[in-house]
């Protein structure tokens, strides 16, 4: 990885059906949208830094699925990627993100100030809360796809960016390939430190080449803000604290990632963006905003209550356990966040954690007490988009109902001048 032009010139040399995958038993996104008419109209494209087709379904094709998650099966190896290749993307882009069509575009919104609420979680219940994403740098190719000499440079620029950095925000960069035996030992403690990519699903899509050159973890002297770089996207951006102040948390989050931006921009690299998009990132599920806001929250009696999963449906939020994916809950303590990226902004993602997370411990008290909590489960809560949609139709309707309305009246009018 990644494969050079001559080698994707090659492969044309065979017919589509000798180099179309076999993806009889596959269960990912990728799988469910690739067909041998789109495979034969895409193979011989290539992006202009050379990404190929095959680059982009590569860890589709090495790995089938996942037993309780369904995982996306490609990744970008630019910005370039989601236009060249988007026949296929698009239609897994929609797959992924409820029905997000082509023609839509995405809001971007990071003022804090727009959160309402927030800092009022219950400590008791709430024991920490965190907001992150990821950013990519234009100009560069995405980690599956970059040279040693561009992920370097990638690093100098970060690191700069990140040094400069002051008041709250003065931290210190740490080099995997560098880094003192203390030093991990105390990142470990701190559940700071990431390690070489040992799942398949990031190996295959070449992400641990020439691991760990040029990789490494900034925080701030508090260690509330947190800058993981060239792991799965050029900057992982991490913000936050123990206890129940999400509000907190998501100023931090938003103040920090554009004083990053801005020193970026001086050097001529923004982050990848665009309005059908939002931000461009490695993998299609992290497209729109890649925020995912969450905590940790005790919730032993909720979370074996018959309708648990169903509220956290409605509320349009997911659980994990506390160790990640595919980690169960220890002593009642979930990992509650968003379940969406793409067609909604930052500000309304945390804001349905705020809310919904609210809302579960109430719930919670009220089954200490013994209570029933029937009269508070919610109603679904829609998609943003599907909410504008919703709007756009009412409007059409009172117009065309006015526009009717008028012609009727101006037709009663214009009958009776005529009789008269």
């Amino acid at each position: 990885m990644p494969f050079g032009n001559t080698h994707n010139n090659f492969k044309l040399n065979y017919k589509v059906e000798e180099e179309y995958p076999n993806l009889s038993k596959h269960n990912n996104h990728m799988a469910k949208v690739l067909t041998k008419e789109i495979y034969g109209k895409l193979r011989d494209k290539q992006t202009p830094s050379g990404y190929t087709l095959d680059d982009v379904i590569q860890t589709g094709v090495d790995n089938p699925g996942h037993p309780f998650i369904m995982t996306v099966g490609c990744v970008a190896g630019d910005e370039e990627s989601y236009e060249v290749f988007k026949d296929l993307l698009d239609p897994i882009i929609s797959d992924r993100h409820g029905g997000y069509k082509p023609t839509d575009k995405h809001k971007t919104d990071l003022n804090f100030e727009n959160l309402k609420g927030g800092d009022d979680l219950d400590p008791n219940y709430v024991l920490s809360s965190r907001v992150r994403t990821g950013r990519s740098i234009k100009g560069f190719t995405l980690p599956p796809h970059n040279s040693r000499g561009e992920r370097r440079l990638i690093e100098k620029l970060s690191v700069e960016a990140l040094t400069s950095l002051d008041g709250e925000f003065k931290g210190k960069y740490y080099p995997l390939k560098s880094m003192t035996d203390a030093e991990q030992e105390q990142l470990i403690n701190d559940h700071f430190l990431f390690d070489k990519p040992v799942s398949p699903l990031l190996t295959c899509a070449g992400m641990a080449r020439d691991w760990p050159d040029a990789r490494g973890i900034w925080h701030n002297d508090n260690k509330t803000f947190l800058v993981w770089v060239n792991e799965e996207d050029h900057l992982r951006v991490i913000s936050m604290q123990q206890g129940g102040n999400m509000r907190e948390v998501f100023r931090r989050f938003c103040v920090g990632l554009q004083k990053i931006e801005e020193i970026f921009k001086k050097h001529n690299h923004g982050f990848m963006w665009n309005e059908h998009l939002g931000f461009i990132l490695t993998c299609p599920s992290n497209l729109g905003t890649g925020l995912r806001g969450g905590v940790h929250v005790k919730l032993p009696k909720l979370s074996t209550h018959a309708k648990f999963e169903e509220i956290l449906t409605r509320l349009r939020l997911q659980k994990r356990g506390t160790g990640g994916v595919d980690t169960a809950s220890v002593g009642g303590v979930f990992d509650i966040s968003n379940a969406d990226r793409l067609g909604s902004s930052e500000v309304y993602q945390v804001q349905l954690v705020v809310d919904g997370v609210k809302l579960m411990v109430e719930m919670e008290k009220k089954l200490e007490k013994g209570e029933s909590i029937d009269s508070m489960i919610p109603s679904q809560k829609i998609l943003f988009l599907s909410f504008i949609l919703f709007h756009v139709l009412l409007c059409w309707l009172v117009t065309s109902w006015a526009y009717l309305a008028d012609v009727s009246i101006t037709y009663f009018l214009l009958k009776k001048s005529n009789n008269n």
